[in-house]
């Protein structure tokens, strides 16, 4: 073999490769979460931190971080919490909470927004933000104007001591969680039951992916897939204990925005499983 033949083969062997890499990240869309130091604590003086970022690999920061602007944690009193220490990188964002009181507080990201599409002079332009700014940043004369509403929560819940249930209490504005057992009360081999609703209605026969952290590490998603029936309610049998990843969406035309024609509503959660 001549050093020239050797060497076209290492090019076609190393292409070969390096597009093998890229297959993973291209097969799976980039998700947002929220991930807990820890979901059940107990002592005198608990603090949790809390890291936020948007990535390929569940719970790994390789992408972007997830900015803040929307956060809010509620008290087990739901009075809202104080977020302490908070602090955006290149890759992650990351804030403490100061679990000042006995119960289960709610951490929640929850954003109401525009997406638009159009064109100026034939050109394709993409816009995203408030209704509010809408009118003043998008040209009132855009041609092949497309609006999509969206509204997504993202969320996590964490427990000192006991659980309670106050912060598990919905508000009835787009797709949400309402846990029928508790999210910090969920054992590796048991099954737990959760119900979806939709602007405070049963959300049926909508689709779920539940998907275990530690994606980098495996060769296989593992996902779970979902479907919620008629009451909006679905079931989960946890294989094993770890931090397990939960989202749904729905696509219709129930908007609230006028300038808008469809609405994307998403849900998404980071719950911990414990051992037996």
């Amino acid at each position: 073999m001549t050093m020239k033949t050797f060497a076209t083969k290492l090019s076609v062997r190393a292409a070969a490769l390096a597009l093998a890499a890229l297959m993973p990240l291209a097969a799976h869309a980039h998700r947002q979460w929220l991930l807990p130091s820890a979901t059940v604590l107990s002592g005198s003086d608990p603090w949790v931190t809390v890291d936020a970022a948007v990535s390929n690999d569940l719970f790994y920061f390789e992408h972007v971080p997830l900015r803040l602007d929307n956060l809010a944690v509620t008290a087990p009193d739901g009075a809202a919490a104080k977020v302490e220490n908070a602090s955006t990188g290149r890759y992650r964002s990351t804030f403490d909470v100061h679990l000042t009181q006995p119960g289960t507080y709610k951490v929640a990201m929850v954003n109401h927004g525009l997406f638009a599409s159009y064109k100026v002079d034939g050109q394709a332009k993409r816009w995203r933000g408030s209704p509010e700014a809408f009118a003043k940043e998008v040209p009132a004369g855009a041609q092949d104007l497309q609006v999509t509403q969206a509204d997504s929560r993202l969320e996590a819940f964490v427990t000192a001591g006991k659980p309670t249930a106050k912060v598990l209490q919905t508000t009835g504005r787009g797709l949400e969680l309402a846990p029928v057992t508790h999210p910090n009360d969920l054992v590796a081999g048991d099954a737990a039951s959760f119900r979806l609703l939709l602007d405070g209605k049963p959300a049926a026969n909508v689709k779920v992916a539940v998907v275990p952290g530690g994606i980098r590490y495996r060769d296989q998603l593992q996902e779970m897939a979902l479907t919620t029936d008629a009451d909006g309610k679905f079931s989960v049998k946890w294989p094993a204990p770890g931090m397990y990843w939960m989202e749904a969406e729905v696509r219709d035309d129930k908007v609230a925005v006028k300038q808008a024609t469809a609405r994307r509503a998403s849900y998404a959660a980071t719950v911990e499983v414990l051992p037996q």
